[in-house]
């Protein structure tokens, strides 16, 4: 069952990046995202017919996802992913005929290596780790919301404007996470006989409609390969640590293992800082944006 849930892990990072690489491309033909008009807006954006192919593929990836979470630990999954994050600049600079530069390639680079060794410096699991407890997961996920709240905010702030793509991605990765993280709880109650009923599915429709929105406007704001990747590294950190935090996954306890994980955690933090190309290279604005 494990490998199994492998194999669901590496065909929803394939599934999720081309799917986003097919919403930035719709949403750039969609009027900007506006929050004061939610079904104006979404229903703009699908009437695209590349952000909707995107949406579907996506769908597909995160039923893969679902799937590999239910049956493998969850850290497990992440750090397949993490080497998915890769196939972002591949497919833009291949496929899509996006130019991606090598300080791109080298935090694309960076973010999938760190967060390969963050998660094989963990010792091995023996099953899912679907358990958790319910002050824990409530405590995470409130406090990871708040944190995507403040990283919109962050974006809106004149300050803050040439960041705006790459903060709101980060918003919309975290409270992707924030979804996961409740998919997986929801998948526990599941296998110990209890009922898909659960508040956990209110918060992963909330994670989910929240950031199906900031992630469009993230696409409209920022790069491709920028948005994309920093959008999935939130995601995969988030993964990371519900994992260790909330469904006790393994952690490293010798001097080695910490050392390895202190020092992946270093890399992905440099990678974040290399992945926002130079403002002159950064995609337009939308005209007349009005702000999530």
């Amino acid at each position: 069952m494990l490998q199994l849930g492998i194999v669901f892990a590496l065909l929803s990072a394939l599934a999720a990046n081309l799917g986003f690489l097919y919403k930035h491309r719709g949403a750039n033909e969609a009027p900007a995202v506006d929050v004061r008009h939610p079904v104006r807006t979404g229903l703009a954006l699908w009437k695209s017919k590349w952000f909707a192919a995107g949406m579907l593929v996506g769908a597909v990836g995160w039923a893969f996802h679902t799937a590999a979470i239910a049956l493998a630990p969850m850290s497990v999954v992440q750090v397949v992913l993490a080497g998915g994050i890769v196939l972002v600049a591949v497919l833009a600079d291949r496929v899509f005929g996006m130019c991606v530069g090598r300080r791109q390639w080298a935090g694309l680079l960076l973010t999938g290596l760190g967060l390969a060794l963050l998660v094989v410096a963990m010792p091995a699991a023996s099953d899912s780790h679907s358990g958790f407890r319910v002050m824990v997961l409530a405590a995470f996920e409130g406090g990871l919301l708040a944190l995507g709240a403040l990283l919109v905010l962050g974006g809106q702030h004149e300050r803050g404007a040439h960041l705006r793509g790459p903060l709101m991605g980060l918003a919309a990765g975290v409270l992707f996470g924030v979804c996961n993280v409740a998919v997986k709880a929801t998948t526990g109650v599941l296998a110990a006989g209890g009922s898909v009923l659960t508040p956990w599915i209110l918060v992963a429709v909330a994670g989910s409609v929240s950031a199906y929105y900031i992630s469009a406007r993230s696409l409209q704001e920022g790069g491709a390969v920028e948005v994309i990747s920093i959008t999935a590294t939130g995601a995969n950190v988030v993964g990371i640590l519900g994992g260790l935090l909330v469904f006790g996954d393994p952690i490293a306890t010798d001097p080695v293992g910490i050392a390895v994980q202190v020092a992946a955690f270093f890399m992905i933090v440099v990678a974040a800082a290399l992945l926002p190309a130079p403002r002159a290279a950064s995609a337009p604005v939308p005209a007349g944006a009005a702000g999530v």
